[in-house]
């Protein structure tokens, strides 16, 4: 099992950049797949980013390919989203996950078994 906790959300302008960071407990944590996921006011919650156990693959929603990047310090226990060119549709809730299959990067939610509280990433025009 593992606990994730979100930090680096925030209030910032269009075209700024915000770094999120995921910071996980247990000792297993390299042996989990990560992931970015976000929800918006009355949208569903959807997949951002995505990165292997050993961060070797990466997978991205179009939406947000160029702009953001997945990495992860399987020493530190942390996985962080850094996002550059923020447009107000970024506009969410930001959720790390985990998830234990050996499937590779998945994308949808139910993939992923351990979920964060959430950090708000508000973009203002």
């Amino acid at each position: 099992q593992v606990q994730l906790v979100e930090s680096g959300g925030g209030l910032v302008q269009a075209g700024a950049s915000l770094s999120l960071s995921c910071l996980a407990s247990g000792r297993t944590f390299s042996t989990y797949t990560m992931g970015w996921f976000r929800q918006a006011p009355g949208k569903e919650r959807e997949f951002v980013a995505g990165i292997s156990v050993r961060g070797r693959s990466t997978n991205y929603a179009d939406s947000v390919k160029g702009r953001f990047t997945i990495s992860r310090d399987n020493a530190k226990n942390t996985v962080d989203l850094q996002m550059n060119s923020l447009k107000p549709e970024d506009t969410a809730v930001y959720y790390c996950a985990a998830d234990s299959s050996v499937l590779g990067v998945r994308t949808p939610v139910y993939a992923y078994e351990y979920w964060g509280q959430g950090t708000q990433v508000t973009v203002s025009s």
